[in-house]
């Protein structure tokens, strides 16, 4: 273990690598990331398997194998990621036993193509989890307008949901209650909740982008706000957090035996050069949460991040201070936030349609 990754577990900061391929966990680096870097999970998206298979050899047997059998390219695809996320879950077993089933998960998401529709959303979020059937699964879901029942939905069966795409802190506490919502329902229709798990993924990086640009076509004064949306955001969303744990509600559950929801942050890898690498990291250090970054950011991490020390109520109140500042000159962060959902969406049904072209490719080769 490094010190400085130890340093974030010993704070409470379950790192989760945000990657996965054949190549990761047959080499044996995914093993060698958790015993040196800490690593106690992974996510995976559309964009990340497409990464790992288009365009690689690793996968031709097995595409080839799956034309054989007359499978058309959906169902490859299905195959080839649920295997890939089933021998995570695997190589993981030994730290989900380990922390009671918080980590040691690995997660795979419904196709991004129904992420405006609820019930095949529940549909595929229990035909994945029953395809990967391994306890330290979770179903990746998309926090859009139809997901949110979804989650609700596929909770109260007993399936543990990362809820994805979260910009807004309006969007986080409509993930909250979905959640509650489904915890409730699971109840009584007596499910176990000490075996649910879930987390809500905000994503970071992706809303200083916007932000930021429009700032610069604000100009002035607000020049001095840039780079500062997306913590302010998280920080804020920590501070929600701590008020449902602490609400009679989830105290609630929590006497059935319910486990709280984690926040998760999601697109911690610096997208502007300008920015310290791991300021997504280093600036968003609380007990609980999941940082899940990609390889790139952790080696950084690793090597020179500057923990400061876990958010604080000064930390929260400042956060707020901040959201209000940007929207005094001039950013609609509704908007804002709007814009990066159904971008978020866009751009995994794009990853998704050219995974499909390309599987479909390699599949016509075998031929």
């Amino acid at each position: 273990m490094t010190e400085l990754t130890q340093k974030l577990s010993d704070l409470g900061v379950s790192l989760w690598l945000d990657d996965l391929s054949r190549a990761l966990i047959e080499s044996g680096d995914l093993e060698k990331l958790m015993s040196e870097r800490n690593i106690v999970g992974v996510t995976t998206n559309p964009a990340i398997f497409k990464a790992a298979i288009a365009g690689k050899s690793d996968y031709d047997a097995a595409i080839a194998d799956a034309a054989s059998r007359g499978l058309d390219v959906d169902d490859t695809i299905t195959e080839l990621t649920t295997a890939d996320v089933r021998s995570a879950c695997d190589v993981f077993k030994p730290t989900y036993e380990k922390s009671s089933g918080f980590d040691g998960r690995v997660s795979i998401e419904v196709d991004p193509r129904l992420a405006h529709d609820e019930e095949r959303t529940v549909e595929q979020a229990k035909s994945l989890h029953a395809l990967v059937d391994r306890e330290n699964v979770m179903i990746k879901i998309p926090a859009t307008d139809e997901g949110l029942p979804a989650i609700t939905r596929a909770i109260a069966e007993g399936i543990s949901v990362n809820v994805t795409l979260i910009f807004s802190l309006k969007r986080y506490r409509q993930v909250i209650d979905a959640y509650l919502a489904g915890l409730e329902k699971a109840a009584e229709n007596g499910v176990d909740l000490s075996r649910i798990h879930s987390v809500a993924s905000l994503f970071v990086s992706r809303v200083d982008s916007e932000v930021d640009k429009r700032l610069e076509a604000i100009g002035g004064d607000a020049l001095e706000l840039r780079g500062k949306a997306g913590l302010a955001n998280a920080q804020a969303a920590f501070a929600e957090y701590l008020e449902y744990v602490n609400s009679e509600r989830f105290s609630a559950l929590k006497a059935k035996g319910a486990n709280p929801q984690r926040a998760l942050w999601a697109s911690t890898g610096v997208k502007n050069e300008a920015y310290p690498d791991t300021m997504y990291v280093d600036r968003l250090v609380a007990n609980p949460v999941v940082n899940t970054v990609p390889g790139k950011t952790l080696e950084a991490v690793a090597d020179h991040a500057r923990v400061e020390g876990s958010l604080t109520e000064s930390d929260f109140a400042a956060a707020r201070t901040t959201l209000e500042k940007i929207s005094s000159v001039g950013v609609d962060l509704d908007d804002v936030f709007a814009v990066l959902e159904r971008e978020g969406v866009e751009k995994f049904e794009t990853a998704w349609e050219e995974l499909l072209s390309a599987v479909r490719d390699a599949a016509a080769s075998t031929k």
